[in-house]
């Protein structure tokens, strides 16, 4: 079982018992987040899609600690110039551990009646329009006789 989830701006692929490194948070080392922005749920027999999330669904973790990446070097350089600028950064990050993606019943029964009543709706819209009568070459002849005689 895997989800897509969005934690502070950014989407990751998880899974249960996974380390993931983030943009610093907020919340202390050893709290419990709960993450209710997943975009995608694949349980191995079904996928669900949100729309722009999933309803119900929340992605469960651990803050382990807070650390920093490895280094960043940005390098500018305008040629024939003799400019030349060297900047560097070590990101600030989060340690999470994902203890577990949870899933919402009720809030899956309640996506099923308002995707058949949205098919029903589609079918409706889908219906082909009327279509206008056919001309006919008698026809055409008496339009083309009278704009002649003007």
């Amino acid at each position: 079982m895997y989800a897509i989830v969005e934690i502070a701006g950014h989407q990751y692929k998880v899974q249960q018992d996974q380390r993931l490194y983030v943009n610093r948070l907020k919340q202390d080392e050893g709290a419990k987040v709960s993450f209710d922005r997943v975009l995608l749920v694949d349980d191995g027999s079904k996928v669900s899609v949100g729309a722009p999330a999933v309803p119900g669904a929340a992605v469960n973790a651990t803050v382990e600690r807070h650390l920093k990446g490895d280094k960043v070097l940005v390098f500018k350089k305008k040629r024939r110039k003799g400019y030349q600028k060297l900047n560097g950064f070590r990101p600030s990050l989060t340690e999470l551990v994902i203890s577990g993606i949870a899933l919402g019943g009720k809030a899956k029964k309640a996506t099923a009646k308002k995707a058949e009543e949205a098919d029903g709706e589609q079918a409706e819209a889908t219906k082909p329009a009327a279509k206008k009568p056919a001309a006919t070459k008698a026809a055409s002849k008496k339009a083309a006789e009278d704009k002649s005689e003007e």
